[in-house]
């Protein structure tokens, strides 16, 4: 005999979760969860009990037995409601309410409008005509990622679904070898580090845990990236953010970095104080270090939660899985359960016996195998389900990541994920999400310093952000104090970070989804961010000097910017070995990796992406002979007018100044 779950039954009469488990109690059956399942004898005494409810409200019933027996035959018919898309032809639109092309060209006349059957059609005006022919037209919302507004669309339910408890998504984060791993693995009992190369995190790894009979969904992140590229793509799936401290070692730079990221997101910190077991720990220099970053703890009269563990030994674990449930409770968490799942990808590789598999964490509803699904552009049907202990399962609910397999592609880490009506719907999203992700591209407006003034002037832009990175600390908390003095009454100057180094992805998509500028104090960007920044429309300014950087904030500010020349890399050679030429100097032999090296070109030496000395070439020469240029793959020597310490490694970048038109 077959089994029904409550919540699939309520769906089917149209009524809660709620009224049927009320219903039963009474019957004198223990049901509390809308998971349950009952008989089939039961199911049809429901159905006969809840008949009523199927077509009619009472308040409908009331009303036909106060309205006359005999209708008033002047009554108007209904209209066809017929479904279009954003954007249609004149052509489709008369196809979609089934008359011919000529009779809606007319129509179109009537109201002033000269328009062929291939010219786009607005949906205010194919309402005017559609209600002519008898047709109601209703506007198919498909939800492409990265909008706000269709992402806000797609997690909307009706309020009538009952909204039940969910388990707190919490992401670990910190500087590498803190113990972030280890952590994680004490709370779940499993050994992941010693499976992973050198114990360094090597994939994005969800799992979840069950604390006093309450669950618990772990982010497990092999850095911040992750974290924040799935919210610069609009998917926000952290609900608290435990930032893994190392009592002997303090805060470092990836915790600096950390916090900027867990800030941006304005998820509630907890700091888990680790190796409190190890030599030199001294959790009172680690609070000072917090609260210089603005985190003050709790016991120093601040708000942030700190707790001392030790990973190794498994101490305040108990006391950290009780912080983090208090802060669960405290946002009182809740989703809907009877709706189509969505979710979005942690995850996503290719494998080879089982094709492109995806981790998802399932925010609202509920995913079932053979769902018909679209995350991005990428679209398919469940095929089957893994848990995060490898278990096959049938279905996930809210807070719950699984991995799923099915999908035609790969997609994305942030890519949120949807459940369609079936496999056409699914096709059609995915197809129109692709479209629609290149003309956003095209269309892009990241902040620029080029066209902040206009941004200011049409009030887009009320607060300036900007990611300084530099060569030491020293400069870069410089260039912040004399850029953070240019702010004005209208616009506010705000570096949300600061650090030494070179531009990396991550500087990046921190810059993309807080849409910031990115400024370089003597250092470059790695070619990984550099492609990025193309990608994501993030504007990277690199000064050598801080007044210049001032003044051309200075200036955006007053709308008077006015680039007159650009930078443009032609390309990139390494120092492969050094030779000592008399009466000139040192010179490098060197082979050209990209692009091409010019005579005439102005040149860097970067060593560790930082730059050593900046001017023009010297020479350039292939075996003895003086040569113009020297092509990517081949070898070269280069000399410098002014500049002898050229060590193997480095790498010289040639760049020109191009004017702008």
């Amino acid at each position: 005999m077959g089994k029904v779950r409550i919540y699939e039954l309520a769906k089917d009469l149209g009524v809660s979760s709620k009224e049927i488990i009320d219903y039963l109690n009474e019957l004198g059956m223990d049901i509390t969860s809308h998971m349950s399942t009952v008989e089939d004898d039961i199911v049809g005494l429901l159905k006969d009990a809840f008949a009523v409810l199927e077509d009619t409200t009472i308040e409908e019933i009331e009303e036909l037995e106060e309205e006359p027996k005999v209708k008033s035959p002047s009554k108007k018919k209904k209209k066809r409601i017929v479904e279009i898309d954003e954007a249609l032809t004149v052509e489709s639109f008369a196809e979609k309410v089934n008359v011919s092309v000529t009779e809606v060209i007319a129509k179109l006349m009537d109201l002033g409008m000269m328009l062929t059957k291939n010219a786009d059609l607005e949906f205010d005006v194919a309402a005017i005509i559609a209600d002519e022919f008898g047709v109601k037209l209703k506007q198919k919302q498909v939800n492409v990622k990265g909008e706000e507004a269709s992402i806000e669309d797609l997690f909307r339910v009706d309020d009538s679904i009952e909204r039940l408890p969910r388990a707190p998504v919490v992401t670990i984060m910190g500087h590498v070898d803190h113990g972030k791993t280890t952590l994680l693995d004490r709370i779940r009992n499993a050994e992941v580090a010693k499976s992973e190369a050198g114990g360094i995190t090597q994939h994005i790894g969800a799992y979840q845990v069950e604390i006093n009979d309450k669950k618990i969904t772990f982010l497990d992140t092999p850095g911040h990236e992750a974290f924040t590229s799935m919210r610069a793509r609009g998917a926000q799936v952290t609900d608290i953010a435990v930032l893994v401290v190392a009592a002997n070692d303090g805060v470092m730079p990836q915790t600096i970095e950390a916090i900027n990221h867990a800030k941006a997101a304005e998820v509630p910190i907890i700091i888990a104080i680790n190796k409190m077991d190890a030599s030199g720990a001294n959790p009172d220099h680690v609070k000072q270090q917090l609260a210089e970053q603005g985190l003050i703890p709790e016991d120093w009269g601040g708000d942030t939660i700190c707790v001392p563990v030790s990973a190794l030994r498994g101490e305040g674990i108990e006391d950290l899985l009780d912080m983090i449930l208090l802060v669960s409770e405290m946002q009182e968490l809740k989703a809907p359960v009877e709706c189509k799942a969505v979710g979005t990808i942690i995850e996503a590789k290719l494998d080879r016996s089982r094709g492109p598999v995806a981790t998802v964490l399932i925010q609202q509803g509920t995913l079932k195998v053979s769902d018909s699904v679209v995350a991005g552009g990428v679209y398919g049907r469940i095929r089957a389900m893994v848990n995060d202990r490898g278990q096959n399962i049938k279905e996930a609910g809210p807070s719950m990541p699984v991995e799923v397999l099915g999908l035609n592609d790969v997609p994305q880490a942030g890519d949120l994920f949807q459940v369609a009506t079936d496999d056409k719907e699914a096709r059609e999203i995915a197809t129109k999400r692709l479209a629609k992700e290149k003309e956003k591209m095209q269309k892009t407006t990241k902040v620029s310093l080029d066209d902040l003034f206009a941004q200011i002037k049409s009030a887009e832009i009320k607060e300036l952000k900007l990611l300084i990175k530099a060569d030491v600390q020293g400069s870069a908390e410089a260039v912040k104090q004399s850029l953070e003095k240019v702010s004005t009454s209208e616009v506010k100057v705000v570096a949300i970070h600061t650090g030494v180094g070179a531009i990396n992805e991550s500087d990046v998509m921190l810059a993309s989804a807080s849409n910031a500028i990115i400024i370089g104090f003597n250092v470059r960007p790695d070619p990984i961010a550099k492609k990025q920044a193309e990608r994501e429309s993030v504007d990277i300014r690199l000064y050598r000097v801080i007044y210049d950087a001032v003044d051309d904030i200075e200036k955006a500010l007053k709308g008077m910017l006015d680039p007159k020349y650009k930078e443009e890399v032609i390309g990139h050679a390494e120092v492969r070995e050094v030779f000592k030429v008399p009466k000139i100097g040192n010179v490098g032999g060197c082979y050209v990796t990209d692009g091409k090296i010019h005579r005439s070109a102005k040149a860097r030496v970067l060593r560790d992406n930082i730059v050593i000395y900046e001017g023009d070439l010297g020479s350039l020469k292939r075996f003895k002979d003086d040569v113009r240029e020297v092509a990517a793959g081949f070898e070269c020597g280069i000399g410098f007018e002014k500049f002898n310490d050229i060590k193997e490694g480095d790498i010289i970048e040639a760049y020109q100044m191009i004017q702008v038109e």
